[in-house]
Parts: C-alpha cells; structure tokens; sequence
C-alpha cells in the first residue's frame, strides 16, 4: 500500500527530533519575559524559523547521507525516505532548499527588528544545517557534529531569541543555553551509539566511532550531569526563585534513560530511547521556561 504523501514528508521531517527547535525559543522568550522585554511578534516568528530550519536540516541530512553512502539497508535507525526509495534524491534537494528559503524570507522580518547581527545568526543557521551532513568536510562526518549542536542549539539558539526580544546580549541566557545545548546533543548522542557499526562501515567519522561506545555512554551522562548542576548555578548567580528548580521533577525520567543507554543489549531499541530523550529535552524546557516565568511573578 503507497504511503500517503503528507505523512510521507511528516516523517522525512523526523518530527521526534523537533524539541530541539521548540526549546531553546521558548527558553530564551522566557528569560525575556523575566526581564519584562518579550515580545510575542518576534517570538512566534523565531518559531517557524527555528522549525523550518530544523526541517530543513532534516531534509539536507536524508539527501546528504543516501548521497554519501551512509544509509543502507542495515540501518538499524527509523525508515530514511530517499534511502528507502520514497522520494527521489532530487525532490528532498529541491525541498532542502525550498524549506531553508522560506525560514530564510521568514527571517527577514527578524533582521529587520535586530539588524545585522541577526542577518549573521541566521546565516550561520542555514549554511551549518546544510554542512552538518553536505559539503566537502561534513562537520557530522568528522567528529564536530556533537560541539556544532551544543553551540547552535544552545547558545545561537537561545541568546538569539533573547535577543530578538530584547534587542540586547543577556548573560543570564548564555547559563541557560547550556543545559538546553547538552540536552540536544543527547539526542545526537544515541542516534549515533545506535549507528556506530553502519557509521563506522561508512566512514562517517562520528565521537563513537572515533572513540568508541564508552565515550557515548560517558558523554550521555555527562551532559545530563551539567543540565541539572546549570539550575543550581543560575539560582546562585541571578535573583530567581526557586522555581528555577521545576526542571527537577523531569530527573526520574533522566535517571530511568540514563539506565537504559548503560544496559543496552539490543541497538534496534535505541529509536524508542531516542524519541524518550527528545521528550526528555521538551519536558526539561517546558519547565525550564515555566520556572523563568514563574520567578518574575514571585
């Protein structure tokens, strides 16, 4: 039976991975509404742009990786549309690039509040979207594709959207940049345990390849440690309240996936615990966000 093309495309956009577009807006917007400067206009359209661009990302990685050779039919990983045969490789081009024009047009709105500085964000967002899996030195094929999403994801993400409501630099969304960057690179980090043997057949350069599995499973948990130790350095370093802790009541979860990366037996399960960490990353934002909000009316 065909599969129906509007599902077809939902699942080339890897919807399980959009909690990293979604957090860090809602992250920086509420730092901004701490401050009292957040703006609803600005806000919703760092959204789309932040999903179109995710999306986009998603796309170029499905063209990029079947060019390149990375997915077989060994692949352990969800069902990659081109790979499978679902859609031409020069359909998911065309829409890579439609897809990255249209957070690009969208993005105008965002330049035209902040300026260039904003231009120069955006940029950076497309062309390393693009590079994460294309060009001649694919940044997820040569080992940097962990330090890119922790930047990107993090920082660029979240101080962006701080600053296109406030129209200034926030210290206190850097800290806060920090656990929303380690709790995406997670995400990266079981996608890429699950596919370290295709990975390595491939020649795709990643951490786990480069330095084995031990290092995913340290990196894992490293980056859980540093997510919830930000909460208690940005209650010691700004005056929020101690709802700055509602993020804690997401840690049975963290523990509970924690446990099941270190026991893992079978990489096919890893898809569920990759889904499991993404909703990880969007509970710990929501809460994240509702702890800022929250602190101001306290």
């Amino acid at each position: 039976m065909k599969t129906p093309k509007i599902k077809l495309w939902l699942s080339a956009s890897r919807p399980k991975t959009l909690a990293a577009a979604v957090v860090p807006v809602l992250v920086g917007a509420s730092i901004a509404w701490y401050d009292q400067l957040f703006r609803f206009d600005t806000t919703a359209v760092a959204l789309f742009c932040a999903f179109a661009i995710q999306i986009g990302t998603n796309f170029a990685n499905d063209y990029f990786d079947f060019i390149k050779g990375a997915d077989t039919d060994e692949r352990l990983g969800f069902e990659r549309a081109t790979a499978a045969g679902l859609i031409k490789p020069k359909t998911m081009k065309y829409a890579t690039i439609l897809t990255m024009l249209t957070a690009f047009v969208a993005g105008l709105y965002l330049v035209w509040i902040g300026g260039w500085i904003v231009l120069a964000i955006g940029l950076s967002s497309l062309l390393f979207g693009v590079l994460y899996t294309g060009g001649p030195y694919p940044l997820g094929y040569n080992g940097l594709g962990d330090i890119f999403v922790f930047i990107f994801f993090g920082f660029v993400a979240v101080m962006g959207t701080y600053f296109v409501n406030a129209l200034q630099w926030s210290a206190m969304s850097a800290w806060a940049s920090i656990p929303v960057g380690a709790l995406c690179v997670n995400i990266l980090v079981v996608n890429n345990l699950r596919d370290v043997v295709q990975d390595r057949i491939a020649n795709k350069r990643t951490l786990g390849v480069l330095f084995g599995e031990q290092a995913l499973l340290s990196e894992y948990v490293s980056m859980l440690a540093l997510s919830y130790l930000s909460l208690v350095i940005i209650y010691f370093l700004y005056p929020v309240s101690y709802w700055i802790f509602l993020p804690l009541l997401s840690l049975p979860e963290a523990i509970r996936l924690n446990y099941l990366i270190f026991n893992n037996k079978d990489k096919r399960t890893l898809n569920d615990t990759l889904g499991h960490t993404a909703r990880l990353m969007f509970i710990f934002g929501v809460l994240f966000s509702a702890g800022f909000i929250l602190s101001y009316y306290a």
